[in-house]
């Protein structure tokens, strides 16, 4: 419980972003704002302009990277104006080395907390070392991050990347059998080539059952490396607005991860979490945080070999009865853990606990 009844007494809290329209920040920060406001929590957004990781072509690279650094100097005199009480930095200022700003940013900041969701260390793994330690507390997205960021900052606290789900409205699955079943994928075009793990369990499932493999994504173009052979796929354009809807036209979920590449071990699960809070059951591969958000066979499916996806995929391709049992437990997980309903308390304590502590 927050104190004086639940309230944060008017704790004024500053979030560093990497830009509106960057997943971090739509999951881990602005959704939670209307909430922390109820609160009493007064919040102020600084975005990166241009966003984080992105450019305005028109002026190109160089141009952009001056003008987030200029923007990040007024944030910087903002702060030393207004001194907030807490100053919440998502992942980085910057996507480089160096952590120049960061250190001024720690010199005019009474409290500073950094939020990850996801294996930033791997990039710049000293840059991280100085930066965890020189903050008063970490909020960290999985257990996994928690751990790492623990041997570094002993004031780390788990907040799942959750979502909205008044924002996730149930499916309501037909009672007669459906002419074929969707099975759906969605994500950043980045993420597009984990995608070939369950091609082959498609193109095996194909020959038994009319399917259709369904990506919504941000541009068709990432779609050339994927040999779709076979599969019966379509692209729907990715767009903010129509995402959930889009969601809901899904029988089943997927989410394959390389178990190879290091960086998907720390991810948060976020389009797994998706899948489940619309009540479609979903298959992940049983890398990192999925195997703790999923129980096999209770709430979703893990697959760790090219059999399981076959196996998991075709018994619920024929089962409508079995996707609705997985889909409503999917969706009772999310309310009860990775739902923003559940997770504002924790938020909340965790910004009154970092006010009151000072790193060394």
């Amino acid at each position: 419980m927050l104190p004086n009844g639940g309230r944060s007494d008017g704790l004024k809290v500053l979030f560093l972003t990497s830009g509106p329209n960057a997943p971090a920040s739509r999951y881990r920060v602005f959704q939670y704002l209307p909430h922390l406001q109820q609160l009493g929590f007064r919040c102020s957004i600084a975005n990166s302009f241009p966003e984080k990781y992105d450019y305005f072509p028109l002026i190109g690279w160089r141009c952009s990277r001056f003008l987030k650094r200029l923007v990040r100097r007024w944030h910087l005199l903002q702060i030393r104006w207004t001194q907030p009480d807490l100053v919440v930095l998502e992942r980085e200022l910057f996507d480089e080395p160096t952590d120049e700003f960061e250190q001024k940013l720690r010199r005019l900041s009474s409290r500073l907390v950094l939020d990850i969701d996801d294996g930033i260390f791997l990039r710049y793994p000293e840059k991280f070392e100085r930066l965890t330690r020189m903050c008063d507390g970490v909020i960290a997205g999985n257990a996994l991050l928690r751990d790492y960021a623990r041997a570094l900052n002993s004031r780390v606290v788990v907040i799942p990347t959750c979502v909205d789900i008044d924002l996730y409205p149930q499916v309501v699955h037909a009672e007669t059998p459906k002419d074929r079943t969707v099975i759906g994928w969605i994500g950043t075009p980045s993420n597009i080539p984990q995608l070939s793990l369950v091609l082959p369990a498609l193109r095996t499932l194909s020959q038994q059952s009319a399917i259709e493999l369904r990506i919504v994504t941000s541009g068709r173009e990432c779609l050339s490396s994927l040999d779709t052979s076979g599969i019966d796929f379509r692209f729907i354009p990715w767009n903010a607005s129509t995402a959930v809807d889009e969601i809901r036209q899904f029988d089943i979920g997927v989410m394959p991860l390389n178990d190879d590449d290091e960086w998907n071990r720390y991810k948060c699960g976020l389009k797994l979490i998706e899948y489940m809070a619309v009540g479609i059951p979903a298959v992940a591969s049983s890398v990192g945080v999925n195997s703790e958000i999923v129980a096999s066979g209770i709430n979703g499916f893990l697959a760790a070999t090219p059999a399981d996806w076959v196996d998991h995929l075709s018994r619920l391709t024929a089962d409508g009865a079995l996707r609705h049992r997985i889909g409503r437990a999917g969706r009772s997980t999310v309310i009860s853990r990775y739902s923003i309903q559940s997770s504002v308390p924790l938020l909340a304590k965790a910004f009154t606990d970092f006010a009151e502590v000072r790193s060394s």
